[in-house]
């Protein structure tokens, strides 16, 4: 007998060489149907593999991230054989689940696949996945190995086996297809109901442009059609509320050719919104004990340095700039933290004067590969509402717990209520992808998740993904459509304090090393305004839209009584407009709500008799009449109830 911990801590015991399966089966009959993954020991097996020791099972279902990965790396296997149905001379490379779905990589030589052949090969999938075909792992000696993709002259396969290991090489058998695969497959393509073929792209074998160009066809499957159909809705969805199409709808942003790519230019409107997100967090961070710096845009390269970015980011950052002067070199400013570093070490500091909170929103250039860059999401030159906290050890837990308060205001008041948090720790296993001694590290790693824990936030651990210098806490927010955003992170950094030699004298007049905190509760304001943009349809709050109202005119009889309700309006600060083309009124309402104005205010006859104002909102209709007065006061309780106090 071996004995099987559930995630909920339950042991059973089982007949040696049972099956996840059928552990699944003793929990129920119902939930065994719907599994279709496991992980023993934290390896990812199959739901047939024999459990031969004792261990911690997890068991998936597609609802779960790792039973989706399961689910689309299948399916990649079985979209890779439709397609030598079609293209028999095609050779294949390699077929990854993804965060939305997978794809695989052929060499087609000189066949195309077109949008034309999507239902074809969608067709055939189906054929197959009807054909509920087990899923197969056996293991294969290298030789062998080499021997059949060298019999099928497929030298990407080749390469990859004589990286292998002798003894660590398996093939995915299903029908009569077979694959070099690591493992992880559901239990039969009969799961597989949808299939949809989402785009083709060209893609250099691993990702080198030295190397051939493959054909890289996306797809996405589900256990069920209503899921397919779902998705494919929510990316209409998705389609109509793209920042890019959203900025230019609104005229926030622009890019161009001439300035570069992935250099925004912020259009008037793009940049009074930037400006109102910034001023809401200064005084915020005001009212926290930030104090407000500024640094340059560009920094001597042995800043960089000492930091240790040069070693970890320079070959993949902009050259270095040049000056007249020999051996003299810059580099457009990668982080703002080595410059923040030098901020603190302008004057000596006692425990006394900590913690000091340098707040600074600044504008940071990383070289982006063109293929990459998208919109505001990935960019090339970016501010950030970037801050570093300097205090002692003993200050780190409050300070960081603070910064936590400061983020979920942040996110309260613009709306995103669904998040998640991520502790960011490293991996024990590359320790040469960090700075500084192990000690600190886990003092870090445990201040974290210890802050974390007090404040009662849902977090998950996930290894590898913290800075170069410090573990991080990063936020996974949800938008309106369900999709997942790293948006804010705080870091416990001991290791820049020592490689800047950052003193602070103790109580017992000796110096100490302070503890250094970044944050950026936005992030980038790019990323966040892009984010933004998608999560609200470009609807934002009152506070914070372009413009709040705009005055619509019914004819230019009215033009006079119209400035007057504007003057009335901007001296209560509140952003209004007039709309005085020789337009009809109803084509001044539709044009005003695709411009996602939030109050529409018509200007008539009667309302100048009576001073008044027939308002309307954006997407509601008509709310009646008002007075000044009372429209005012409407505009000001709605802003004060959207815009939360920190």
């Amino acid at each position: 007998m071996i004995k099987i911990t559930l995630p909920d801590g339950t042991i059973k015991e089982f007949s040696r060489s049972s099956t996840p399966m059928e552990v699944a089966k003793s929990i129920s009959e119902g939930f065994a149907r719907n599994v279709i993954s496991a992980n023993f020991n934290g390896t990812t097996i199959e739901t047939s593999t024999p459990l031969t020791t004792d261990g911690s099972l997890t068991l998936y279902t597609f609802n779960d991230p790792d039973g989706k990965k399961a689910f689309w790396h299948s399916s990649a296997h079985v979209l890779a054989e439709a397609i030598l149905i079609f293209y028999p001379k095609a050779k294949l490379t390699i077929g990854p689940a993804i965060d939305t779905g997978f794809y695989y990589d052929v060499d087609l030589e000189e066949a195309v696949i077109s949008d034309k052949d999507f239902k074809e090969i969608e067709t055939k999938f189906l054929e197959i996945a009807r054909g509920k075909h087990e899923f197969s792992i056996r293991s294969v000696s290298k030789a062998d190995a080499l021997s059949k993709y060298t019999a099928e002259n497929n030298p990407y396969k080749i390469e990859l086996i004589e990286n292998l290991t002798d003894g660590d090489i398996t093939f995915c058998d299903h029908s009569d297809f077979t694959d070099l695969c690591r493992g992880g497959h559901i239990p039969n393509t009969g799961i597989i109901k949808a299939i949809k073929i989402m785009s083709v792209a060209g893609a250099y074998w691993r990702g080198d442009e030295k190397n051939n160009q493959l054909t890289r066809v996306y797809g996405i499957s589900f256990p069920k059609q209503k899921l397919l159909t779902e998705y494919l809705e929510l990316l209409e969805e998705a389609k109509k509320r793209d920042h890019r199409k959203l900025g230019k709808e609104l005229e926030l942003f622009t890019f161009s050719q001439k300035v570069g790519a992935g250099l925004p230019l912020w259009l008037p409107k793009g940049a009074a919104l930037r400006g109102r997100l910034e001023d809401f967090l200064k005084k915020a961070q005001k009212k926290a004990g930030y104090e407000m710096v500024m640094t340059p845009h560009i920094g001597q390269k042995e800043l960089y340095v000492t930091s240790g970015h040069y070693e970890k980011y320079g070959a993949d950052s902009f050259q270095s700039i040049k000056t007249p002067k020999m051996d003299e070199e810059f580099l457009l400013k990668p982080m703002n933290c080595p410059h923040h570093c030098e901020v603190y070490n302008f004057k000596p500091y006692s425990y006394k004067d900590l913690p000091k909170r340098f707040a600074e929103f600044g504008t940071v250039y990383r070289y982006e590969q063109s293929g990459e860059l998208h919109g505001l999401t990935r960019v090339r030159g970016f501010t950030q509402d970037d801050a570093h906290i300097f205090c002692t050890p003993e200050q780190l837990d409050q300070e960081f717990k603070d910064v936590i308060d400061l983020v979920l205001y942040v996110f309260s008041s613009l709306g995103f209520e669904d998040f998640t948090a991520q502790v960011s720790i490293r991996d024990k296993n590359t320790p040469e992808k960090y700075i500084g001694d192990v000690s600190t590290w886990e003092i870090a790693e445990n201040a974290i998740i210890s802050a974390a824990t007090d404040k009662g936030l849902t977090f998950v651990v996930e290894e590898g993904e913290a800075a170069f210098y410090g573990p991080k806490l990063d936020f996974m927010v949800k938008d309106a459509l369900g999709r997942s955003w790293q948006l804010g992170t705080i870091q416990v950094d001991y290791n820049l304090p020592k490689r800047f030699d950052l003193t602070y004298k103790g109580a017992d007049n000796q110096l100490h090393r302070p503890v250094m905190i970044h944050r950026a509760p936005f992030g980038s304001m790019e990323r966040f305004i892009a984010v933004l943009l998608e999560h609200t349809g470009g609807n934002f709050p009152l506070w914070l839209t372009p413009d709040q109202v705009i005055l619509l005119p019914i004819s230019d009889k009215y033009q006079k009584y119209s400035e007057k309700v504007l003057e009335s309006l901007e001296n209560s600060e509140i952003r209004a407009l007039v709309d005085n083309r020789n337009e009809k009124t109803g084509r001044k309402i539709r044009d005003a709500e695709v411009s996602k104005t939030p109050y529409m205010v018509i200007v008539g006859e009667k309302e100048e008799q009576e001073g008044t104002v027939s308002v309307r909102k954006h997407g509601d209709g008509d709310l009646g009449t008002f007075t000044i007065e009372e429209f005012i006061s409407l505009i000001k309780t709605e802003e004060s109830n959207t815009l939360k106090k920190f």
